[in-house]
């Protein structure tokens, strides 16, 4: 049985663990990016990693999924946000390949979660898929064909930054938004807030709740919107730690899509969530380097 190493490097946390050839996870663990130490630390835990694992798995493949825009042919980095110093530039899948003499290719994350989803998810045997993950900013990938599709320069489906009428659609989307809308309106520290609890308390009626949420779909609703104008995807996956809240969420996002897409293509617009949860990045590196090798995984 081969196996895979599979690294989900995030802003917060290094999601890592043994894939085996199946597509099966074998072992996995976590770790905290500490992300403002930069670009050389990360890379050292990736390095720790591979170590903890080679001899006693002997993987034929290093499979890595990171924030940042990827060049995926040579596996660096070619933008990162300021919240990772000295990443940009950073050769990863060089840096590892010469060091542990193992095949590595490098994906973005969210074209990783997106690439899970396609191949054994919710959008499996889609034609096209629009992925967004929702966070503290919003990711978006496309796959059409079963294939990402990456742009003329690895940067396609970059939605966090498309344009809306007061900003970014990635920060006003976002779950961080909504929770420092709600701490402000009721005067609070947002350390005291996250996702969880303003849902919670949405149920039991808070209106200051609701209606940041209401405010938060409808942002959400206008910019999937414009992304179905572009795309035409006949499924929209939405993942993120947010969307845990499907059962409250499905509805109302439903219904500003209703809103804002034409019926012609608002009839042919499924929107699911997320299958794989935390594991999606994990997965869908190993698939993209399965993918670039050829191998059916």
């Amino acid at each position: 049985m081969k196996n895979y190493i599979s690294i989900d490097i995030g802003g917060t946390a290094i999601k890592y663990g043994v894939i085996d050839q199946t597509g099966a996870i074998v072992t996995k663990n976590q770790m905290k990016t500490e992300a403002f130490q930069g670009g050389k630390s990360i890379l050292n835990k990736v390095f720790d990693i591979i170590e903890q694992y080679k001899d006693t798995y002997a993987p034929v493949g290093i499979c890595i999924s990171t924030a940042g825009m990827v060049d995926i042919k040579k596996g660096r980095i070619i933008h990162a946000s300021h919240t990772i110093p000295e990443y940009t530039g950073m050769e990863i899948k060089k840096c590892v390949e010469e060091t542990f003499s193992i095949a590595c290719e490098v994906e973005n994350d969210v074209n990783c979660a997106g690439l899970a989803e396609y191949v054994s998810g919710s959008a499996k045997g889609s034609a096209v898929a629009l992925c967004l993950t929702v966070g503290t900013d919003i990711g978006g990938c496309a796959i059409i064909d079963g294939k990402v599709f990456h742009g003329a320069s690895n940067s396609a489906c970059e939605v966090g930054y498309m344009q809306l009428l007061n900003g970014n659609f990635g920060i006003l989307g976002a779950s961080s938004t909504l929770i420092k809308n709600v701490a402000k309106q009721k005067s609070d520290d947002v350390e005291n807030w996250d996702g969880i609890k303003i849902f919670s308390q949405a149920k039991k009626g808070d209106a200051i709740c609701i209606k940041a949420i209401e405010d938060m779909v409808d942002i959400l609703g206008r910019g999937i919107a414009n992304i179905c104008y572009v795309l035409n995807p006949d499924v929209v996956v939405l993942g993120g730690g947010i969307m845990a809240q499907k059962q409250y969420l499905k509805e109302k996002i439903d219904a500003a899509l209703d809103q804002y897409l034409i019926t012609a293509i608002r009839k042919h617009t499924k929107i699911v969530f997320a299958a794989h949860g935390n594991d999606a990045g994990m997965i869908g590196a190993y698939y993209h380097f399965c993918q670039i090798h050829a191998i059916n995984g």
